[in-house]
């Protein structure tokens, strides 16, 4: 049963994933990634993280972080700032730009997860799903 429910989880989460980038994508949206790091950011305190936290926070390497970071800034979403305690240290933070981007994703994302798992699953099936993730964490 937990071989099973190993595979179930590896393909839920493949096919789901999948089907959230390409709806994203159909609707004019940059990868999910984006919307991940926009999220934390606005939501952070003063709208800026170390990217070392957001490494963390979004499970991702340090070199997949930096290239993320630098697509976002290309795009004017987010800059990177030195962090004035520490010359050596820099903070990720989130434009205007970003905190509008990441608004018109909410509210595409919100119809696109539900499209994908709403649909699919019952309040109470939701509810029972999500505390049995938390318990793999």
């Amino acid at each position: 049963e937990v071989a099973d429910a190993w595979a179930h989880l590896l393909r839920v989460q493949q096919v789901v994933v999948s089907g959230v980038e390409k709806d994203l994508k159909a609707a004019g949206f940059p990868p999910l990634a984006w919307y991940g790091v926009l999220m934390h950011l606005a939501e952070a305190p003063r709208g800026a993280a170390r990217p070392v936290d957001l490494e963390k926070q979004m499970l991702m390497p340090q070199y997949a972080m930096s290239r993320l970071i630098d697509r976002l800034t290309e795009a004017g979403l987010a800059e990177r700032r030195t962090c004035p305690s520490d010359g050596r240290g820099q903070f990720v933070v989130i434009t205007d730009e970003g905190r509008a981007m990441r608004k018109k994703m909410s509210t595409a994302y919100a119809a696109i997860l539900d499209n994908h798992i709403g649909t699919k699953l019952s309040t109470t099936d939701s509810v029972k799903l999500s505390s049995l993730l938390a318990q793999l964490l």
